[in-house]
């Protein structure tokens, strides 16, 4: 006897509500692993996917890589069969994979979708009927049904095709945007809603099922395009209203006006206010990347989007102004910046995480290096450092003792572990981008 597609999509639904289903992710870094870790956690079994062989070994070893991860986690995930692998082949056993890769910029802050592409073309040939393949990559609204689903269908060896209703043949398609707050312990991950648009009302059910294991509360939308802007629209909300205060922090300055006391007074107000902080820059992989994702797609509709890019601009420039800040403080105590020593307090992209992507210290030790100093940092979840945007970094974490050698410190991630009145008491000259010592008063402190 025939089994048919609808057949197919029950005795999926009824794997995945009885912990049946295998369940695939692709990509084991700051979003893939922890969403594995919750269906482990949910009772699947699930397998890791990931090309670097260290993380499939740590992980298989029953160890971490995330500092937010103990290896408790991992060894007690492993006691339930997750196991990580290199092997896409292994993908043909799944029920259900998810796709977590990165989408960073290119060169020219273009979408790079290669990790994406690549992806996908590796997972085609091993694709098989009824399976439901989600992208969970922040990216631009038409990517799934534009360039996933081409590249499935295309690559599959067995002419498969995307099922588009319970009644087709084929594979399921998803887009579900991941909604990761490194070092956010006020919300429990399984509390945060997780939005869900389908390549048809099948895939969209199916996926809702899904994450209804280890969300508790699913949000259905009409469409992956829909789902993608949708994550868009929350990045993009944060990084228009971090570059007005980045904006007014500058505006401030001249004015001789402490702008956190402003907001401070402002978010007094019960409603219509909240509050966002200005800082040296933007970091992590999606606020200071998503707005370009979105313009870049809207030039195909002929559409400029020109409050969102004026945005991104003000907080690229971020970094730029941080460095003439520090040069001016400098030359107040009459030195000159070549030749300086320059201690960067801090590399992750924000408090007391481990995560450098788009991170602005980067940016900031390339500009000072460019410019003649010699600059060290430190950071305690980054002993070492290879490489930055432009400039191969190749760095060490300097000890704190050494801050008396320096002509000036700066802070750029107010990490909780820092001491910042003995820093400040040990420095010649502190630049401090975050607000760290607003309780300090001394007169070698310069807030930019």
């Amino acid at each position: 006897m025939t089994v048919t597609s609808l057949d197919k999509t029950a005795e999926l639904l009824q794997k995945i509500e009885s912990r049946q289903a295998r369940i695939g992710i692709v990509g084991m870094g700051y979003v893939g692993l922890p969403l594995a870790l919750l269906f482990s956690d949910a009772r699947f079994r699930v397998t890791g996917f990931d090309i670097d062989s260290r993380k499939v070994e740590t992980l298989n070893g029953g160890g971490s890589y995330i500092v937010r991860i103990p290896g408790t986690e991992i060894q007690l995930a492993r006691e339930s069969g997750f196991t990580a692998t290199a092997d896409y082949a292994e993908i043909a056993a799944m029920d259900v994979i998810i796709i977590c890769v990165p989408t960073p910029l290119n060169e020219y802050h273009e979408p790079d979708l290669s990790y994406v592409t690549g992806t996908v073309s590796s997972l085609a040939p091993h694709v098989h009927d009824g399976q439901l393949i989600v992208l969970e990559s922040t990216t631009y609204p038409g990517t799934t049904e534009e360039v996933v689903v081409p590249l499935l269908e295309k690559g599959n060896p067995a002419g498969l095709r995307i099922a588009r209703d319970a009644s087709s043949s084929g594979f399921y398609v998803a887009f579900s945007p991941e909604r990761e707050d490194p070092g956010n312990d006020t919300v429990a991950r399984r509390d945060i809603p997780k939005v869900v648009g389908g390549c048809g009302p099948a895939a969209r059910d199916l996926a809702s099922a899904v994450y209804k294991t280890i969300f508790n509360r699913t949000v259905p939308v009409s469409s992956p395009a829909t789902a993608e802007m949708t994550k868009l629209l929350e990045n993009i909300y944060r990084c228009v209203n971090i570059a007005l205060v980045n904006e007014l922090k500058q505006l401030c300055m001249r004015m001789d006006i402490d702008l956190f006391e402003v907001i401070d007074a402002a978010k007094t107000k019960p409603f219509g206010f909240q509050a966002f902080y200005p800082g040296p820059g933007l970091g992590g992989h999606c606020i200071p990347i998503d707005p370009f994702y979105l313009s870049w797609k809207a030039k195909e509709f002929d559409f400029n989007t020109r409050f969102i890019e004026l945005a991104g601009q003000i907080n690229i420039g971020m970094p730029y102004f941080v460095v003439e800040n520090i040069i001016e403080a400098m030359s107040q105590q009459g030195k000159a910046l070549r030749g300086s020593r320059i201690l960067i307090l801090g590399l992750a992209y924000k408090r007391d995480i481990d995560d450098l992507r788009e991170s602005p210290s980067l940016t900031i030790i390339e500009l000072l290096q460019k410019r003649g100093a010699h600059v060290e940092y430190n950071d305690p979840f980054f002993p070492t450092v290879g490489h930055g945007r432009k400039y191969a970094l190749n760095m060490t974490s300097t000890p704190l003792e050494k801050i008396p050698e320096f002509d000036c410190v700066v802070i750029v991630t107010d990490h909780s572990q820092y001491d910042f009145p003995a820093i400040v008491a040990r420095a010649k000259l502190v630049v401090d981008t975050r607000n760290a010592t607003r309780n300090i008063d001394a007169p070698n402190i310069v807030k930019c």
